[in-house]
């Protein structure tokens, strides 16, 4: 079982599925986060930025430009709850502080206001494009600290609650597909990303041994004896196809009008990564555990969707793909093999180590 953490009594309980976006100021988080209200989920709405009441109360138009720094958590609670009639609670948190404390402080919250946790969506992310040379130390490091460090405490915090979970437990990372090509160009930013795709599938093979998940036969389907409701499992996400975000608009700041149409073109609406997240935590979760999943072909695949053109952000275009059409398998011939089994924190346990 995964290590107990303290859990303050919440102040209202509330008898509906409470989901955690970490990342949800702006872009896609934001859309993860109103989707997720939509479809009856009391969302925790949680990144670094906010607003002020006063400057809350004059802000015009509202909502504001979804991808601009006026889009904040407080905003996204805000329109959740006023225009979309939905549940949510906008809660501050640095992915970025060394200690975890930040995040730590962030789950014990949540379960005060709601009394329980069931999906962790972590979409927090800091990106810098560039070769090794290029990639100052400090920029590596802040990278580490918010994708996979963040991701980690997140996870070790949020563990113990999304056991207890009557809904299942679900966690969904935006992560990458592990392939080399990925790697390119942008080493130090691949490191920290394709370390959170590691998780992923490592805790995925955790849940199978704690049984809270049907371990894949070779048809995908799952064998053996749950002891939950419907199954923990934890997911990676990335999109097939750019999709419009703070980070293209900032690229479009540096293009002239005719360049910025060109960008647009290549691009799709936040929705349907939304859609595919929402289509994750639907699916059984032996069909979702362990995976590192396209929007796009996850939606076809698994979903059903074949009308792409409505998450194109210019109607009538059809953006580039931007991912490989065929990822590698990382499974080998002798997966199920795991030789002599250790486990250093039984082994501290048993020496009376405090870990």
């Amino acid at each position: 079982m995964p290590p107990s953490i303290d859990k303050p009594v919440a102040t209202s309980p509330i008898d509906k599925p409470v989901a955690l976006v970490i990342g949800a100021s702006r872009g896609i988080g934001r859309q993860v986060a109103i989707d997720l209200a939509k479809k009856g989920y009391a969302v925790v709405v949680s990144a670094k930025s906010t607003t002020s009441p006063s400057a809350l109360k004059s802000l015009s138009p509202f909502p504001p430009d979804p991808n601009s720094s006026l889009s904040t958590i407080t905003t996204v609670a805000h329109e959740i709850t006023a225009l979309h009639s939905g549940t949510a609670v906008a809660i501050p948190c640095d992915t970025s502080d060394p200690t975890g404390t930040s995040l730590k402080t962030l789950v014990a919250s949540t379960i005060q206001a709601y009394g329980h946790l069931d999906v962790l969506v972590y979409n927090s992310g800091a990106i810098w494009w560039s070769s090794v040379s290029g990639t100052p130390l400090k920029r590596y490091q802040l990278m580490q600290r918010v994708n996979a460090n963040g991701l980690y405490a997140a996870v070790q915090y949020s563990l113990p609650h999304l056991h207890e979970s009557t809904y299942g437990g679900r966690i969904v990372v935006v992560c990458p597909p592990i392939y080399s090509r990925f790697f390119r160009g942008k080493t130090a930013y691949a490191m920290g990303k394709v370390g959170m795709s590691v998780l992923v599938k490592g805790l995925a093979m955790d849940f199978e041994r704690e049984g809270v998940v049907s371990p894949k036969t070779a048809t995908g389907e799952g064998h053996g004896t749950v002891t939950r409701k419907r199954g923990m499992a934890i997911s990676g996400i990335w999109p097939a196809v750019a999709i419009e975000s703070a980070a293209t608009a900032k690229q479009m700041t540096n293009k002239a009008n005719q360049g910025q149409e060109e960008l647009r073109r290549d691009l799709r609406k936040p929705e349907i990564f939304s859609d595919a997240i929402l289509g994750i935590l639907e699916a059984p979760a032996e069909k979702v555990n362990g995976e590192l999943l396209l929007d796009e072909d996850f939606l076809r695949e698994q979903c059903g969707v074949t009308d792409f053109d409505k998450y194109s952000v210019i109607e009538g275009a059809k953006p580039r793909r931007i991912m490989p059409k065929i990822l590698p398998d990382l499974r080998v011939e002798e997966q199920d093999d795991e030789g002599v089994r250790y486990d250093s924190a039984k082994e501290e346990r048993r020496k009376g180590a405090k870990l």
